[in-house]
């Protein structure tokens, strides 16, 4: 009113402007005192501190976002956010309520990933409440109680303008005895696709759905006809009974448009749990399979899932590309394990699902490559490798995302997943709310990378090789909503890897100082391929002396194999125990064919022959053996003429043979001889067997003062005998002619009835039966053929 009743376009005197100051002064001075007594209001506080103070207590109540439906809204339909709501703080919250905010939208991936990392409120960036009747309110949060939450907003108020990946958060308000002002105490971000309309270009998706397990199967089988298999442990089985990870993994895979990514070893070992199989025990027992049904049933929905879809087969036992490559090439052999674990794949996978697989894909762990990895992959026939954008990092600049194919010479292509898609579904997603963030996130990379550019790409999705089953799901629930929205269309790995590549995308692979460090960490080492190396040659030394060699090659070959598994990386303790229990069972079969000892021997003669047994205790025969006996002192003693001799052998299953060498003294005395079993090709095969044989013959004196004695007595016989005869012929001639008048001889009269010569003989014989002394080199029997005891001591030998 003073100012009123001035003049206008005069200034007010200076008494007047100093009664007017005085006068609002006085009228103010009430309210200054009121707000003076007052604490800082919010509005005040956020204007005089920066964002990180105003968030300072957005992580006092933690916020769980358990679901969002749907995953991909579009017009019409209503979002509705659910969850809890937990006061970590000492205090009671009061006036609290939970609200959704909407931010804008985001328009690259890198934004995205930015934002799933941010944690507390921030003003302005999280957007603004949706408020209204959109609010859920609680009169008090007390402190460790958890309160749910559900909230359904419907999409025309969420005020979603272009298409694109929009923050959606969920944000708990109230306040404390200690801050009595409302602000943002807890919050939890996600994103919300939003393509209500089908996109213009729709991104061909190929996504790898594994099925893929741990060593299960030893390279042990029973001595029957069937070759009972013998497993590690009943693990498998709990895979794939009702409930477990595999048979999760097959439900949910069989409902969607993927590729299967299959280990053929996978499907050996199912296949042989639906015959008679065993457990290990405790011990060196074994007990009974008994999952035979569970097994049959799995296999019978794999084939049906798999019917009209593409297949693609590993390597079997999905060999470790990358330790091979780094550490088992230099060890000989090792390359042509990876050669027989691919050759295998179609005679394992076609009889079993009744489909023909695609075997030209190698998968390096996690997709991480390097030229000698890719080398290694390609070896055994593979012409395209599934690497991870994270590896073969583009280079060029391009504002989009390129396709997965990618020519990286030599008639390669590298099929390059996308990182961020391909890792969406690790760590532990058990929780509602990790498993919804994780579902949300890989839906707005998705679609952010559909909108960066309208040529059509095609992606690849190549999650973890053994997702567990709450991953599983998660995954499902994902490629489910993926598929039903209008940005995305299903393709095969095949049809990816044809696809036309981006002239701009990188084509040049990593040098080897560029992998990753963990995953190297993580590698088979250099003595397990040498381990590996060591039991091939055990085993190439056992099959050439067997009959039916592909009872002993097949387990073997596989067991080979598996040591290679992948599934080994962070289990080394298991990996090494593994190829040792295979390289010990190998030992124990090589043993069953063996020389049985020998005690020392005797050899009372200048020539005789030594007996030799070989035993077989396995149930087939074992045939292309030579056995040599060697005399470690030819000069003393000889075998077969020479330092030594050798036999061929052949032993039917569960018998021994019994062989003799011819052997000859020169000198007496004691001289050491080896038997030792060798293969057709000169190896030697098991362990010798070494002796001692003792010559005993008698001296040359000796025989020389014997042989004087048998002379003496046979010229002491014919005298007699011409004494005797000369006596007769006087005898006659004193007689004179008979009766008849006939010269004749005399007929023997009962003193002599058989005459002299009989009688010769007669007193000869006698005195030889009762004189001659037990000839030095008489035959004593041989060993018997069935008998496993070392002979005894002080055994003499044949002739």
């Amino acid at each position: 009113m003073a100012e009123a009743a001035d003049f206008q376009g005069m200034t007010p005197s200076p008494a007047r402007r100093w009664l007017r100051r005085t006068g609002a002064l006085l009228a103010g001075a009430p309210l200054l005192a009121g707000l003076l007594q007052l604490p800082a209001a919010p509005s005040a506080q956020a204007a005089g501190q920066d964002s990180a103070q105003a968030a300072s207590g957005s992580r006092t109540v933690s916020v769980s976002l358990d679901t969002l439906t749907p995953s991909v809204p579009t017009d019409g339909d209503t979002v509705t956010v659910s969850g809890t709501v937990t006061n970590n703080g000492k205090q009671t919250v009061s006036d609290a309520h939970v609200d959704v905010r909407v931010g804008s939208v985001l328009t690259t991936r890198s934004a995205i990933d930015t934002a799933a990392e941010r944690t507390g409120y921030i003003p302005g960036t999280d957007g603004s409440e949706i408020g209204g009747e959109y609010v859920e309110e609680f009169a008090k949060l007390t402190p460790g109680v958890a309160e749910h939450f559900s909230i359904s907003v419907p999409v025309d108020k969420l005020d979603l303008g272009e298409d694109g990946v929009y923050p959606l958060s969920v944000s708990l308000s109230g306040q404390t005895a200690a801050q009595p002002w409302e602000q943002v105490l807890g919050i939890q971000r996600t994103f919300l696709p939003w393509q209500p309309d089908e996109a213009d270009t729709r991104t061909k998706t190929t996504v790898l759905w594994p099925l893929i397990s741990t060593v299960h199967m030893t390279a042990e089988t029973g001595s029957n006809e069937q070759q009972t298999p013998v497993f590690l442990n009943d693990d498998l089985a709990k895979e794939i009974s009702p409930g477990g990870r595999l048979d999760q993994l097959l439900s949910l895979g069989k409902n969607l448009d993927v590729t299967w990514v299959i280990d053929p070893d996978l499907l050996a070992s199912v296949d042989a749990m639906t015959r008679s199989y065993r457990v290990r025990g405790a011990g060196d027992t074994t007990t009974a399979g008994t999952h035979q049904a569970v097994a049959k049933q799995w296999l019978a929905e794999l084939q049906k899932a798999v019917a009209d879809k593409e297949v693609v087969a590993l390597p079997f036992a999905d060999p470790d590309l990358a330790s091979l490559a780094h550490n088992g090439t230099s060890v000989t052999g090792s390359l042509s394990h990876l050669k027989a674990a691919s050759d295998v794949v179609a005679n394992t996978v076609e009889p079993i699902l009744h489909v023909t697989p695609t075997t030209d894909f190698a998968w390096p762990v996690e997709g991480a490559v390097d030229p000698s990895i890719v080398k290694v992959a390609t070896s055994a026939g593979a012409d395209k490798v599934i690497a991870r954008s994270d590896s073969l990092v583009e280079t060029g600049g391009l504002s989009y995302t390129p396709s997965a194919a990618r020519p990286i010479g030599g008639g390669t292509t590298a099929v390059v997943a996308d990182a961020r898609l391909s890792t969406a579904f690790q760590g532990d997603l058990t929780k509602a709310t990790d498993s919804t963030l994780a579902v949300q996130q890989f839906l707005a990379q998705s679609l952010t990378l559909n909108l960066q550019t309208d040529n059509q790409r095609s992606i690849v999705v190549a999650p973890q090789r053994m997702p567990t089953a709450s991953q599983a799901r998660v995954m499902a629930e994902a490629l489910t909503a993926l598929q039903g929205g209008n940005w995305s269309q299903s393709q095969g790995l095949t049809a990816a890897a044809k696809a036309k590549p981006d002239p701009g995308a990188t084509t040049k692979i990593p040098s080897a100082s560029k992998y990753p460090s963990s995953l190297r960490k993580k590698e088979l080492p250099r003595s397990a391929f040498e381990q590996i190396a060591n039991t091939q040659d055990k085993l190439d030394n056992f099959q050439v002396i067997l009959t039916d060699e592909s009872r002993v090659v097949t387990p073997f070959g596989r067991a080979l194999n598996r040591e290679m598994s992948t599934s080994w990386r962070g289990r080394a303790t298991e990996a090494s125990t593994f190829r040792q229990e295979v390289e010990t069972y190998l030992d124990t079969l090589t043993g069953q064919v063996k020389l049985i000892d020998k005690s020392d021997t005797k050899l009372s003669g200048r020539s005789a022959t030594i007996p030799v047994t070989v035993q077989n205790n396995l149930v087939q025969g074992a045939d292309h053996l030579v056995l040599r006996l060697t005399s470690t002192n030819p000069t003393r003693l000889k075998i077969g003429g020479n330092a030594y001799d050798e036999q061929p052998i052949a032993v039917s299953g569960g018998h021994s043979q019994t062989v003799k060498f011819t052997t000859s003294a020169n000198v007496n005395g004691q001289t050491t001889v080896v038997a030792q079993l060798y293969t057709e090709d000169g190896q030697e095969y098991g362990s010798p067997v070494t002796f001692d044989v003792k010559v005993t013959e008698i001296t040359a004196t000796v025989m020389l003062v014997i042989g004087g004695g048998v002379l003496l007595l046979v010229l002491a016989g014919f005298r007699m005998y011409t004494q005797r005869k000369r006596a007769a012929a006087r005898e006659d001639e004193e007689n004179g002619p008979d009766e008849s008048g006939e010269a004749g001889e005399a007929t023997d009269g009962p003193e002599n009835p058989e005459g002299p010569e009989h009688h010769l003989k007669e007193e000869s014989g006698t005195r030889s039966g009762a004189e001659d002394p037990e000839q030095p080199s008489d035959p004593t029997p041989d060993t018997a053929a069935e008998s496993t005891d070392p002979s005894g001591t002080g055994e003499r030998v044949d002739r």
